[in-house]
C-alpha cells in the first residue's frame, strides 16, 4: 500500500495541500494517475452512481472524460477534521455537440492512515452555459497558481 502525503490528521495547511493535489490530479484527466490516490477498496458515490475499487474508478473516469471534453476543474476546501476533508468545486466542460456546462458540487472525503482516500461522496449539478460565459481559460492541465479560485469568481 503506497503512502500519499499529506497524511491525517490534517492541519489547515495540509488539508489545503491535499485539496490542491487532488485538483491537479483530476485536471491531468489521467484516470490511472487519479486512481492512485484512492485505496484499493475505495467507495464512491458520484451523483447517482456507486463506484467500488481502483479499477472501477479508472473505468468511471474514462467514461467521464470521454463525455466531458476540455474539462477544467477548481476545488476549494470547505472544512476538515482529523481524517476528513469537505470540498466544494466547479468545473467547465463541453459535450461532443459543443454545448458548454459548468458543474458545481460538494465532496466529502475520508482518508486512511496512508493518506489514501477510501470514501468519496459527491453531489453535482450541471448548469448549461454559453461558451462566452466560460471562466476557466488556462491551457489543459494544472490550473496556474495565479488563476482565480472559486471564491474570487463568487461561485
Amino acid at each position: 500500500m503506497s503512502v500519499k502525503p499529506p497524511l491525517p490528521p490534517f492541519t489547515r495547511e495540509s488539508a489545503i495541500e491535499k485539496v490542491r493535489l487532488a485538483e491537479d490530479a483530476w485536471n491531468s484527466r489521467d484516470p490511472q494517475r487519479v486512481s492512485q490516490v484512492y485505496s484499493a477498496d475505495t467507495l464512491w458515490r458520484n451523483r447517482s452512481e456507486f463506484v467500488h475499487g481502483q479499477e472501477a474508478v479508472v473505468a468511471f473516469l474514462q467514461r467521464k472524460w470521454a463525455k466531458e471534453l476540455d474539462y477544467r476543474l477548481i476545488k476549494e476546501i470547505w472544512a476538515f477534521d482529523g481524517a476528513r476533508i469537505a470540498v466544494r468545486f466547479a468545473y467547465e466542460w463541453h459535450d461532443d455537440s459543443g454545448n458548454w456546462f459548468r458543474s458545481f458540487g460538494n465532496e466529502n472525503w475520508e482518508f486512511n492512515e496512508q493518506g489514501q482516500m477510501f470514501a468519496r461522496h459527491a453531489c453535482i449539478n450541471d448548469l448549461p452555459i454559453q461558451e462566452s460565459e466560460r471562466k476557466f481559460h488556462w491551457p489543459l492541465g494544472r490550473r496556474p497558481d495565479d488563476h482565480p479560485g472559486l471564491s474570487e469568481f463568487g461561485f
